[in-house]
C-alpha cells in the first residue's frame, strides 16, 4: 500500500495529527509494553512525515529499558498515538487505532520481537 496522508486523533480529540505513511504492513511488538497496550502499528516513517495538529501540550512521553524509543499518549484520555523507535529513532509508528477512516481488524499483522531485544529482565 502507498503513504497517504491520513489524519488521526487520540480518544478524546484532544490530540490531532495527519501523517504520511501506508498502513501496511501492519505490526505488533511482544515487547512487556507492546504486549500490554495490545496496538498495531503502522510500517516506520521518517519523523517528517508526522505533523501534529492540534493538542501537542495534551501529549505525554513514556520511556523505559533502553529509553531510546519515545511513547507518546494523551494525558488526558490515555490512548497511545505514535512512538519513536528503537531499532531506528531516525523512524516513528503510529497506532492504526487513531487513524480515521481505517478498520485496524481488516489488517492482518506480523509480530516484531521486541521482547528479545531487552536490556532489562522483563522489560
Amino acid at each position: 500500500m502507498d503513504a497517504d496522508v491520513l489524519k488521526g486523533a487520540c480518544h478524546c480529540g484532544r490530540v490531532k495529527f495527519e501523517v504520511r505513511t501506508a498502513v501496511e504492513p501492519a505490526m505488533r511488538c511482544n515487547c512487556s509494553l507492546c504486549r500490554r497496550k495490545g496496538a498495531l502499528m503502522t510500517p516506520p516513517f521518517p519523523v517528517d512525515d508526522l505533523k501534529i495538529l492540534d493538542g501537542e501540550e495534551a501529549l505525554a512521553l513514556y520511556e523505559f529499558n533502553t529509553r531510546v524509543a519515545k511513547h507518546y499518549f494523551c494525558k488526558h484520555c490515555g490512548i497511545y498515538t505514535f512512538h519513536q523507535t528503537r531499532t531506528d529513532p531516525r523512524f516513528w509508528r503510529v497506532n492504526i487505532g487513531c487513524l480515521e477512516g481505517v478498520d485496524p481488524y481488516t489488517l492482518s499483522a506480523s509480530v516484531a520481537d521486541g521482547a528479545s531485544s531487552s536490556v532489562v529482565e522483563d522489560a
